[in-house]
């Protein structure tokens, strides 16, 4: 016998940590996501009571996908629409090993999810969404916060690709080599909006959230493996940079440390090495995309000492590279953020200005965040504190908020 408490740890710990690598397996065997969702929430349900009675299997997430799978068996066999075809099914289903798709790098359950959720058939404005739900547990809210978006209208996309999926019978499964340049796009950019959630959270009292870095990372590693495209391994040098701060981001009690007060000792030297290697490799390859370039300025970051010490010039030339040729406000954004620290908060401020004018990123806290600190620099400390107070009505992540009301009361 276990204790109760014991019990409810280790299920916690292990819903947490492979969940959603326990249902991208239950969704491939039966087909349909609600009869997978439901199927793996029935699977930790029982082992909440098995567990204390059984002890702890020495294979969790085995034990889940075989007592989900049963599970599932049962509720096909109860169904009153039963016919030939759940038969089948449920004939496939019990001739399953008990952790299927476990062998091979090929089978990764969780990748065969993201490259089905980002088929060519379902509409493109949709598949990083569904990805972002179904794989990497991310709420509606999370994900229409990434895209500007209403959570009904991401709900309204979610809803209709799952009904695709089952409809059009799309295979689960990672497609061959020459498939994937057309699905590459979509499915990195669900890797990198993993990370990013990961690396900021959008919401709650975490600045960081360790599991979904590491699993972007996994990911990303198993994507160079299979495709080892230069803008491939530029997406899993960005994120191995940015990852190496993760431990200087934030205080003991969990509060926010901007770039410029890291403790740069803290920041993984093996994983800037292994970052700046591959942006190098990529960057030599001459058919890099964004995520290269982006790392190749967190490499600049990553090489300086100290924060006085960056190389700005060398910063804005590769912002300059992204807005020519990847266009877009968050990019102009960061480059007017370069611009402050190279020539000076008046110049840094008019740009910030200029893109807020035009109506973009109205709704980007970090848009009103710079322009405040832009002002507080320059002295002027009304558009300042009113620019803060914008920001702070835009953020949802605790140690974000605090910080804005710490810059509050600086102004008095």
């Amino acid at each position: 016998m276990v204790g109760e408490a014991q019990v409810r740890q280790e299920v916690e710990a292990v819903y947490r940590r492979d969940s959603r690598r326990i249902l991208a397996t239950l969704i491939r065997l039966l087909g349909d996501f609600d009869l997978a969702e439901e199927a793996m929430h029935d699977a930790f349900f029982i082992a909440v009571q098995r567990w204390q009675r059984d002890g702890i299997p020495d294979n969790p997430r085995a034990w889940l996908v075989s007592v989900g799978r049963f599970k599932a068996i049962d509720a096909l066999r109860r169904s009153a629409r039963f016919d030939r075809s759940q038969a089948d099914l449920i004939m496939l289903l019990e001739r399953e090993a008990d952790d299927p798709g476990e062998q091979t790098l090929l089978a990764d359950d969780r990748l065969r999810l993201i490259f089905t959720c980002c088929h060519p058939a379902l509409a493109s404005d949709a598949q990083v969404p569904l990805t972002l739900r179904e794989v990497c547990d991310l709420t509606t809210e999370q994900i229409a916060r990434a895209f500007l978006q209403s959570p009904a209208t991401i709900a309204q996309r979610i809803v209709r690709a799952k009904a695709k999926i089952r409809d059009a019978k799309i295979p689960y499964q990672v497609p061959e080599l020459s498939e994937l340049p057309e699905r590459l796009e979509s499915v990195l950019r669900v890797i990198y909006l993993v990370f990013n959630e990961g690396y900021s959270a959008s919401a709650g009292e975490d600045v960081t959230t360790r599991e979904l870095t590491d699993e972007a990372i996994r990911l990303g590693r198993l994507v160079a493996q299979l495709l080892p495209d230069a803008e491939v391994h530029g997406l899993l040098a960005l994120m191995l940079l940015q990852a190496s701060r993760q431990r200087a981001r934030s205080t003991a009690d969990g509060e926010l440390v901007l770039l410029d007060e890291q403790d740069r000792s803290l920041w993984d030297r093996g994983q800037i090495d292994e970052g700046s290697q591959l942006v190098q490799q990529a960057l030599r390859s001459r058919d890099f995309g964004p995520y290269t370039v982006q790392a190749a300025i967190a490499a600049v970051h990553a090489e300086a000492p100290c924060a006085e010490a960056t190389d700005w010039d060398e910063i804005i030339g590769l912002y300059d590279v992204l807005q020519r040729h990847w266009p877009s406000a968050v990019v102009e954004l960061n480059r007017a953020a370069a611009l402050a620290r190279r020539d000076g908060a008046q110049v840094g401020l008019q740009a910030v200005e200029a893109i807020l004018q035009r109506g973009e990123l109205g709704d980007y806290h970090l848009a009103h965040a710079a322009r405040a600190e832009l002002h507080r620099q320059l002295g002027n400390l009304d558009q300042a504190r009113d620019a803060w107070q914008q920001a702070l009505t835009l953020t949802r992540q605790g140690p974000e908020r605090r910080h804005i009301e710490r810059r509050l009361r600086e102004l008095g």
